[in-house]
């Protein structure tokens, strides 16, 4: 599956992210809005954490630390923490997330998790938003795989509900790189056409080893405003003594 599986996968990846129009904020794994279905090694933990700058002047600085453990079957506990500067005014945000997987990812199957979460402004303890998504990925090989998640989200300040929906498609093209390409948003009413306007990511990790990884990502629409965004993000993994490397969106695919 070497060449022809590559130029496969990206022509299904271009084709689909052809079909939506250009790329708002981010509810999953790291840095990258879509997530995959896989989640690490019980006992593992690592720290995401990234700065976005947008043209238009917004900013958001993120620290997500994140440990799986095992109360009845192995769950991927986080707690985003976000500061963040829109229309020049401030605000922090907390994001509480569990995910568990439900079918394992393998070359040539389907895998599916499922996460779900809130988040409340840290200042007040107001409840802004709630969701659950289902993340489901297929593998093509050992180096490429396509990400799709769909689920809801409720946004609590203006009480509306939308659908989720998000596709990604990753590439470990060297041993220690890997490019990411994604489109994702949230569909439903809404009296800002922003809000439901799609979003637009793509990067490229950089991981000379198993406990630590640098991205570099380009974004567009992030927060649905038409602004060009930089990410720099990185993550640092605490592996479980003696245990298989974590994966979960690595670059071991």
């Amino acid at each position: 599956m070497g060449i022809r599986a590559g130029c496969t996968a990206i022509a299904v990846a271009a084709a689909i992210l052809a079909w939506l129009p250009a790329g708002e904020a981010r509810a999953a794994n790291g840095a990258y809005a879509v997530d995959a279905a896989d989640i690490s090694e019980v006992g593992s933990c690592k720290i995401e954490s990234w700065l976005s700058a947008a043209s238009n002047t917004d900013f958001s600085a993120v620290a997500n630390p994140s440990c799986v453990v095992n109360p009845f079957k192995p769950v991927e506990l986080s707690m985003l923490t976000n500061r963040a500067r829109s229309d020049g005014e401030w605000s922090t945000t907390i994001q509480p997330k569990a995910k568990m997987n439900i079918a394992p990812t393998g070359i040539g199957k389907l895998g599916f998790s499922f996460y779900a979460g809130g988040s409340f402004d840290a200042l007040t303890g107001e409840n802004l938003t709630a969701f659950a998504v289902v993340p489901a990925t297929f593998r093509f090989n050992e180096n490429m795989r396509l990400n799709f998640n769909g689920g809801w989200l409720w946004d609590r300040s203006v009480d509306r509900h939308y659908l989720a929906y998000g596709i990604g498609f990753d590439w470990k093209f060297t041993e220690t790189l890997q490019w990411t390409i994604e489109a994702f948003g949230q569909a439903g009413q809404s009296d800002t056409p922003s809000v439901v306007q799609p979003r637009f990511q793509t990067g490229v990790r950089y991981r000379p080893n198993e406990i630590f990884s640098v991205d570099l990502i380009y974004g567009r629409n992030i927060t649905g405003e038409n602004a060009n965004w930089i990410t720099l993000g990185t993550t640092i993994r605490f592996p479980v003594p003696g245990g298989k490397p974590e994966h979960h969106r690595s670059g071991h695919l």
